[in-house]
């Protein structure tokens, strides 16, 4: 059963409404989805969490049904910084002050702030398959922009990209999400259905278009500024990765990380490419089961 157990919802916090599953008893447990997708990329893991931890899967600020702001000249409402207070004010409206944070992709950038920021609030962390936005930028090269091209193409002034997705969303969804060989069945059919139909929802493009023009300039700014201040991750973190897909290719996260962490910092490779809790559920399961506190 998709997401068997889950309440679906909408929850006001910090000015705007985000639409969330939530499932299980426990300690709280965030779930933070990548592009271009919504939560609906927890649902191989989330119903087993669900027996142990309080899981709350929101669709992050601008993706899925969530509010989306307006596009904007310094883009500043899709910063990481912006949107990790957006999910930790989410968290405080569903009555959690301190909780652990698993993520992916885009929502792993938002995590990565998140914990910088408000370390309070950050028991633990769990990124896939991301290193910081600032090593990749710092670091690129043909390997990566051939690879990451989107991340060049998406960052482009408004409404140039939007038009260009707009015009036919579904083959560029298609074409954007296999970089890697994988099954053209290879997402859930309820799940795709939920991509499809965000995508096709006002602002969405918009949103995912200004997720990355903030991820090239607004976000820079604060990575350094964090880098000066000597800010790392305070609480233990894990940080994955898909065996199959470009980072180990093209880095050492493992080495990458190392400098971004200044707590307890545990790494390692997932049988799979980038959609790792899509692709490899149950490995992604035992890590957690080893990292994670109940």
């Amino acid at each position: 059963m998709f997401f068997g157990g889950f309440t679906l919802q909408f929850q006001e916090a910090n000015g705007r409404r985000f639409r969330l599953r939530r499932g299980g008893e426990g300690p709280p447990l965030l779930l933070l989805h990548g592009n271009p997708q919504t939560h609906a990329m927890w649902h191989r893991v989330a119903p087993v969490l669900a027996q142990r931890y309080d899981v709350v899967c929101p669709d992050l600020t601008g993706y899925g049904l969530s509010d989306k702001p307006a596009v904007s000249e310094d883009h500043a409402p899709y910063a990481k910084r912006a949107m990790a207070a957006d999910m930790i004010a989410l968290m405080r409206a569903l009555g959690h002050e301190r909780f652990q944070v698993v993520s992916h992709d885009r929502g792993a950038r938002v995590a990565h702030r998140m914990a910088l920021d408000h370390p309070a609030a950050v028991e633990r962390l769990v990124t896939m398959d991301i290193i910081p936005t600032l090593e990749h930028f710092e670091r690129a090269d043909m390997a990566f922009g051939m690879g990451y091209w989107h991340w060049f193409f998406l960052a482009q002034r408004h409404p140039g990209p939007e038009a260009m997705i707009r015009a036919d969303i579904v083959p560029w969804f298609d074409f954007h999400t296999s970089r890697e060989p994988k099954p053209a069945d290879f997402f859930a059919p309820e799940a795709r259905a939920d991509y499809l139909a965000a995508l096709h929802a006002p602002g969405t493009i918009e949103a995912i278009c200004e997720d990355y023009r903030a991820a090239a300039t607004i976000d820079l700014d604060h990575d350094r500024a964090s880098r000066e201040e000597g800010r790392k991750v305070a609480c233990p973190m894990l940080a994955l990765w898909g065996a199959k897909g470009s980072l180990p290719k093209w880095y050492d996260p493992a080495s990458i990380w190392r400098g971004y962490a200044a707590g307890p910092l545990a790494t390692g490779a997932v049988g799979s490419g980038h959609y790792l809790a899509e692709e490899a559920p149950e490995e992604v399961l035992a890590r957690l089961e080893g990292f994670l506190s109940r």
